[in-house]
């Protein structure tokens, strides 16, 4: 007998959260949204925070709001975007608000790391993607200030972790959050010690790792009264988003190269172990934990945070549709003009729009004198972006492909998948869009034995959504622009 589960996930950006319910029957997953909220970085006395307590709050609002449809879920499972932590004291209260990965505490902290150990030993014991929020910068950054907050730390938990110990009282640090930290063995659930004591960091602060899908134990007693709800499991999902959406990737096959994309867009391949070697440190890709013991080979891409910032920065004289952004961009002469998404002048600029117009200047290509002709180059550049990280991973994985699963938010956006097929040359496979949130709720359902696999999760899911394909046309310029790009990141 087939029976319904109920899974809810709790699924946590950099600029918003949502609790979905996922409702399992029959080899068929529905999605429902039970719970919308806000979530931007605070900026308090200089510095940009995560308002923790606030989140925990909404996620509670979540629970209750599904109780009150008249659904209690077989379990819950939250996921977040990666890097920052929260501190614990000995009695396990949160000592603050985490600092968030944006913010300019770490801005040369890679540098003066280097000079202790040279970058290629961090690279080559870690097999992470130079960034400068990494977990390792940020409390290295705070080893530096002698900050007197480490000193009084007895844990740091991921935000995820967080969020699952506020739940669950638990404090355990999942696989594939830890991962982004730039802090473990390439691959393995085990800390890079001698790195980290080497640099300062305290490994006493530093907890056990576990795998995705375990099961973290019920809901604390007053949590199930406040929402009106059993004391249902906690589930350590996949507690990276990137994690938990390329788990729901509805490949066929191995031989596929996946986008998730949103603020960011991570691109690369889900491989059976860590690819490290001074060539994947010279293209600085990164190798993060996936599930079932699987590596995510991928890049870190500055994604849809450039439209994103574009059109909040302008809002105060033009509040654009998406619609209306793609149309202008469609308006506008391809490939005019060409920017390095990962620039660090784009990761947190008071002006996104002015950051675009003064890169153009200053690498030669003159001044983009409207909104259609910058929307148009961080279309453009991105679609360059995908190809060259494309041919880079090609490099080094002697892998055939012939598909590029786009999944995430930015799969709805059809011009941007177009562009992608005709730049790349490959098809482009777009959805599922909530593949955040599936990949959490399957990851539950397979923590509960309701799924078998990875690839069962991934037959689910294609019995369950649709997808768009694109196939690669012509795209006039397209080539000469790649030649210009390529250039222009030397």
């Amino acid at each position: 007998m087939n029976v319904k589960k109920y899974f809810l996930a709790f699924d946590l950006g950099a600029s918003s959260g949502r609790a979905v319910l996922g409702t399992l029957e029959q080899g068929k997953l529905l999605l429902t949204e039970i719970h919308r909220f806000p979530n931007r970085m605070q900026y308090i006395n200089g510095h940009f925070y995560w308002n923790i307590f606030s989140l925990f709050e909404e996620l509670k609002t979540g629970l209750k709001k599904c109780v009150e449809q008249g659904i209690q879920p077989d379990s819950v499972g939250i996921d977040t975007w990666g890097v920052d932590f929260v501190h614990l004291d000995r009695d396990g209260m949160l000592l603050s608000l985490p600092t968030a990965y944006r913010d300019g505490r770490t801005d040369h902290a890679m540098d003066d790391l280097f000079r202790i150990v040279p970058r290629s030993d961090v690279y080559m014991q870690t097999g992470i993607q130079f960034m400068q929020f990494n977990s390792l910068f940020q409390l290295f950054t705070m080893v530096q200030s002698n900050s007197p907050l480490l000193g009084i730390t007895e844990k740091i938990l991921f935000i995820p972790d967080a969020l699952n110990y506020l739940f669950s009282g638990v404090a355990k640090t999942e696989f594939s959050i830890a991962s982004t930290s730039q802090m473990l063995k390439p691959g393995r659930c085990e800390w890079q010690s001698p790195l980290l004591e080497e640099v300062g960091i305290p490994t006493r602060i530093l907890g056990d790792i576990i795998l995705p899908g375990t099961v973290l134990g019920p809901i604390l007693p007053d949590i199930a009264q406040e929402a009106g709800c059993a004391q249902l499991p906690v589930i350590a999902v996949a507690g990276h988003d990137t994690a938990s959406a390329v788990a729901a990737a509805p490949a066929d096959s191995e031989n596929f190269v996946y986008i998730s994309s949103g603020t960011w867009s991570l691109m690369g391949i889900e491989s059976p172990q860590p690819i490290v070697s001074p060539q994947t440190q010279a293209m600085n890709f990164t190798n993060e934990g996936g599930v079932e013991g699987t590596t995510r080979f991928l890049k870190n891409i500055m994604g849809m945070w450039l439209i994103q910032e574009s059109r909040r920065c302008w809002a105060r004289e033009k509040d654009y549709s998406w619609d209306e952004m793609v149309q202008l961009a469609r308006s506008a002469e391809p490939f005019r003009y060409i920017v390095d998404p990962d620039a660090a002048g784009f990761l947190n600029p008071p002006d996104m729009p002015q950051a675009i117009v003064d890169f153009c200047v200053r690498t030669g290509q003159g001044q983009p004198s409207s909104h259609a002709q910058i929307i148009r180059c961080i279309y453009d550049s991105l679609a360059l972006k995908y190809r060259y990280t494309l041919d880079q991973i090609r490099q080094v994985s002697n892998t055939p492909f012939t598909k590029i699963h786009i999944i995430g938010g930015g799969a709805n956006n059809r011009f941007l998948n177009q562009l992608t097929a005709d730049v790349t040359g490959l098809t482009v496979v777009a959805g599922p869009t909530e593949a955040t949130a599936t990949g959490n709720i399957l990851m539950q359902a397979k923590a509960l034995g309701a799924v078998n696999s990875l690839a069962e999760m991934r037959k689910i899911i294609r019995e369950s959504f649709d997808v768009e394909v694109f196939t690669p046309g012509t795209a006039a310029g397209a080539d000469g622009a790649y030649v210009r790009y390529c250039k222009l990141l030397q």
